[in-house]
């Protein structure tokens, strides 16, 4: 389930980075990486599940949580680098007034 929702929220960014905010400012492509790099390893965790005799797909609420848990912090993550990188310039304004 993990990779399901990491997969969803990877496909949901490039798609959003593809059309609406190409601009490097908003660093729409750094989350799209963040959710694909899980992805990838959700894979891997899947082959290697298949590989020791286990479903490749486990289903169940412990496996969503997790994966909503990742899809979170994955936005944290990109929240803080946007009020670090400050791309409209709200922080910087503040400081010259």
């Amino acid at each position: 389930m993990c990779l399901i929702i990491t997969a969803f929220a990877a496909i949901f960014s490039t798609i959003v980075w593809y059309f609406k905010l190409n601009d490097r400012k908003y660093k729409m492509g750094t989350l799209s990486l963040m959710y694909w790099g899980a992805s990838i390893m959700w894979f891997v965790d899947g082959i290697f599940a298949v590989a020791n005799g286990e479903q490749f797909f486990e289903i169940s609420i412990d496996d969503a949580v997790l994966g909503l848990v990742i899809v979170a912090i994955g936005l944290i993550a990109w929240i803080i680098m946007l009020l670090i990188s400050d791309p409209k310039n709200i922080f910087s304004l503040k400081k010259q007034k």
